[in-house]
């Protein structure tokens, strides 16, 4: 398969880094050139990459992919992004978070996709932040073309603009160098900024359970869909499944609290959460006690207490089809996830469109 790349950035130049794990568990980057790279285990943590692997994609406009899986494809513009290698060897990862990472104040974004021998899987994801505006367009041996338009050129300072008229925590999701915003957060990563800030809508929908009935549709003809109920503080369904009310940093997470998926949990529990958590990020499951069958997107994030990145980000996307928080991806019919796959992939073609 390859990777295209269609760089209208206006950077002077673009960079882009690809990495993940081949099939046989071995970790991968390209070189610059293109070619594969299976870094060494090295005898110290942070230790530099030993290969240049910035591809530059005004000398190199596409590339061939091996194979595998959790794999990133990170751009960069003007500036070279610095990577690290653990023992094991593992990737250490650019990391937005902490200032003192050498790529923190840099212009850079990613994009995810797991290439197997079963499928391409591909896609913009915002579950983390907003920084260079992306999309695909996947080309296949047969099967067709698709298109995620991810967000418009210069879509970040007025994300980052409305973010901060909202007030609040909301202001505190935008990161910036010299009043330069590099990137807008998901709320999950200011979490502790956001105490109780649902537990107003997390009360109400509680109690509304508490007198009636939830049904939740797994959307799997091998589960079908369950009843649950709110008793105390636990909302309990008719297959046994139970939770307790989460908290404001559970939801924005998805991944904490009664969200925590363990690794025995059951299919059903694997089919509620999400449903459940995505209800709650658009603050939906008030008012619809068919999840997520009887959903309107036009009544998505319309509670003054909200998620208002994924409203702010989902109002900038021309398809409305981008991961704005890791359940995003569950619909009562339209997609609004940010993702294309294929299990006859030709080509992947990445816009790079211009961060201002």
């Amino acid at each position: 398969m390859r990777v295209a790349f269609d760089d209208q950035s206006g950077a002077g130049e673009t960079y882009a880094y690809i990495t993940g794990t081949t099939l046989d568990n071995r970790l991968v980057i390209l070189k610059a050139d293109g070619t594969p790279y299976y870094p060494p285990s090295p005898g110290a943590a942070q230790t530099p990459l030993e290969e240049d692997c910035a591809i530059p994609l005004k000398s190199l406009s596409q590339v061939s992919v091996p194979k595998m899986a959790g794999a990133r494809i990170y751009f960069a513009l003007d500036t070279k992004l610095d990577f690290f290698v653990n023992p094991g060897p593992a990737m250490v990862h650019p990391n937005f978070l902490a200032s003192e990472d050498p790529n923190y104040a840099r212009d850079w974004s990613f994009v995810e996709f797991t290439f197997n021998d079963d499928v391409l899987f591909a896609n913009i994801s915002y579950v983390d932040f907003v920084a260079i505006p992306m999309g695909l367009h996947l080309s296949t041996a047969g099967s067709g073309e698709q298109t995620v338009q991810g967000l418009p050129a210069r879509s970040l300072d007025p994300i980052c603009d409305e973010l901060k008229k909202q007030g609040g925590p909301w202001a505190g999701l935008v990161e910036d160098d010299g009043g330069k915003a590099l990137r807008a957060l998901s709320a999950q990563h200011r979490a502790d900024q956001f105490d109780g800030y649902l537990d107003g809508y997390i009360d109400q929908v509680w109690e509304k359970y508490g007198g009636t009935k939830l049904t939740v549709d797994s959307q799997r003809p091998d589960l079908g869909t369950f009843t649950g109920q709110v008793s105390g503080d636990t909302l309990t369904f008719d297959n046994g499944e139970s939770f307790g009310k989460p908290v404001t940093a559970d939801v924005w997470s998805c991944d904490s609290g009664p969200f925590a998926i363990a690794g025995d949990a059951s299919e059903a529990r694997k089919a509620i959460v999400p449903r459940l958590a995505a209800a709650l990020n658009r603050t939906t499951l008030l008012d619809n006690a068919n999840q997520p069958v009887d959903e309107d997107p036009a009544k998505f994030y319309q509670a003054e207490a909200t998620n208002h990145y994924a409203r702010i980000v989902h109002s900038k996307l021309p398809d409305n089809r981008g991961y704005a928080f890791p359940y995003d991806d569950v619909t009562p019919g339209p997609d609004f996830s940010g993702a294309v796959q294929a299990g006859d992939p030709d080509t992947l073609t990445i816009t790079i469109n211009a961060l201002r």
